[in-house]
């Protein structure tokens, strides 16, 4: 635990090694990584190394009840894996409860040694990780939202480097500087590790250039403005003016807001600073004031720009970096995500919609988490009454999911139910966002695997004339997707790591709702297709 000051107000929060945010971890792609996690307070813990493949490595991947039990207090687990065809940001967090809120931090993958990047070598690389402050210990926020049924209490500032900008009360030394040189160029690491919230980011009067995502590489474009969702990474060039210009630049991100419900409607803000090494610009910059300009950013329910930022995602799809997208595919899955209710238990006041609770489904099914890992059940043959091995392909119930919304909002079932797939099955997912309490953007992240994104749109998805548009070429190629408000998105991936891989909504609240689900991947014939057994420090139950 270390104690932490925001906006005047000083909590303690649960922290790696003391530090908010924490450690980075440098790595090359092909380098082993080994991690030893200490659990030195009283809440249960548990790390999910975001994004990386975890190709036969699933007992490291670290989703609390999924792969493994928590760690628990003055217990410790050695977290060990190798990073397999990846490079570029991706980042850690916790991944139990809401205690992901302060514990994150970078993961930096470098390309092997000597092999260059696809673009120009930056001068120098800045990871910046977008997060989201509340000054209620967020356990409490949590476990409030569970059990009154409501949406909970949401944060209190946005940050950047775990910094809230000088937008919010007393916060102005909390602002993250960034000092460039001019004519040079940066590699900015963007990371949205905030709980809730999707984010526009700008820096003022100045372009960036996308070259990657999800720490794969991408077709560069030019923009203005970024959209993240959590669970996202993105990497971008940030070319400085060949100039010393007489002001400093403000970045900013602020919410992309597609739901309901109240959400934090504030601004992180950072400052673009230029510095010199002349002398004669160290006494002319010291008198006169220095013009700031700010960036100017989307309205907070601006799809359109939403939509049209996240369809310029292309792979590079080159002999070095192609993009194996699965043409023939096995098995398709159509899933529809988004929120319900459930009736409040008797004797009980519930203030979710019309006095029920909410909840949150993938196929009309609420998951449930067990109480043992699902991993673990798996791997012993001991799945008996932790899990069902029979998930819905499609709705239980079909119904028009993008109209008027039907009269009963309840979720069907709480359940604990995986998709069971052969090794190497090529999958074709089309997630459809559903208006039963209004349409919302999800961003989907599934673990142990890289997915491409073939094809989106809106309203209700066409089975017949839809895939006609799809792309097989050079679709971009990611971990987290998010499923347009009031739309759908398709996904196809192979079914090539076996284990017990979760997919879930990366809007925190959405998870603790049940908008979750597991596939279950088996062993194929051969020796390297198939699982190992755990490390013999996995953490018991």
């Amino acid at each position: 635990m270390q104690n932490v000051t925001r906006l005047c107000h000083t909590k303690s929060i649960v922290t790696v090694n003391g530090k908010f945010p924490g450690p980075r971890i440098f790595a090359r792609e092909g380098d082993r990584v080994v991690v030893k996690v200490v659990n030195n307070v009283q809440n249960n813990i548990t790390i999910h190394w975001h994004g990386i493949r975890q190709l036969r490595s699933g007992w490291a991947d670290g989703p609390a009840y999924v792969t493994q039990c928590p760690i628990q207090t003055g217990q410790t687990y050695v977290y060990n894996f190798t990073i397999i065809g990846q490079r570029g940001t991706l980042f850690w967090h916790a991944h139990i409860s809401w205690l992901r809120s302060t514990l994150y931090g970078p993961i930096i993958i470098l390309p092997k040694r000597n092999v260059p990047y696809p673009f120009v070598k930056p001068y120098k690389e800045v990871p910046i990780i977008f997060g989201e402050w509340f000054k209620a210990d967020t356990e409490a926020v949590i476990n409030q939202a569970l059990q009154t049924g409501g949406g909970p209490n949401v944060s209190d500032a946005y940050t950047i480097n775990g910094l809230p900008g000088p937008l919010y009360n007393c916060s102005t030394k909390d602002t993250f500087k960034l000092k460039v040189k001019p004519g040079k160029t940066y590699l900015l690491r963007l990371i949205n590790a905030a709980l809730n919230d999707e984010l526009f980011f700008s820096i003022a009067n100045h372009t960036l250039t996308v070259v990657d995502a999800d720490a794969i590489y991408v077709k560069p474009f030019e923009t203005d403005t970024l959209l993240i969702t959590p669970g996202q990474t993105t990497n971008v060039l940030l070319k400085t003016k060949p100039y010393f210009p007489q002001a400093s630049f403000v970045m900013a991100a602020r919410p992309y807001v597609t739901g309901q419900g109240t959400f934090d409607n504030s601004t992180t803000t950072g400052i673009l600073e230029y510095k010199s090494s002349s002398s004669l610009f160290k006494s002319w910059i010291n008198k006169p004031k220095l013009s700031l300009f700010q960036p100017t950013l989307p309205p907070l329910n601006d799809t359109a720009t939403a939509t049209n930022f996240t369809k310029r995602f292309r792979s590079l799809a080159t002999e070095q970096f192609p993009a194996n997208v699965p043409k023939n595919i096995d098995k398709r899955f159509f899933f529809t995500v988004g929120l319900g209710t459930n009736p409040c238990p008797r004797n009980h006041t519930c203030q979710g919609p019309n006095g029920s609770m909410f909840s949150a489904s993938v196929n009309n099914i609420s998951f449930a988490l067990p109480t043992t890992a699902l991993l673990q059940a798996h791997f012993f043959g001991q799945s008996n009454g932790v899990y069902s091995p029979y998930f819905p392909y499609y709705p239980i119930h079909p119904f028009n999911y993008t109209g008027n919304p039907p009269n009963n909002t309840n979720v069907i079932s709480n359940a604990t139910n995986l998709v069971v797939l052969p090794f190497n099955t090529s999958v074709e997912l089309i997630m459809q966002d559903t208006s039963i309490l209004g349409a919302e953007s999800h961003p989907l992240h599934l673990h142990g695997f890289n997915f491409f994104v073939v094809g989106q749109g809106f309203g209700n998805y066409d089975p017949n004339n839809d895939p006609e548009n799809f792309n097989l070429i050079d679709p971009v190629e990611r971990n987290t997707v998010g499923v347009p408000s009031g739309g759908w998105v398709a996904i196809r991936f192979f079914a090539d790591n076996p284990g017990v891989w979760f997919m879930h909504c990366h809007l925190e609240i959405h998870t603790s709702w049940g908008l979750k689900m597991a596939w279950l991947v088996l062993d194929g014939k051969l020796p390297n297709q198939k699982l190992p057994p755990p490390p013999s420090d996995l953490p018991k139950c």
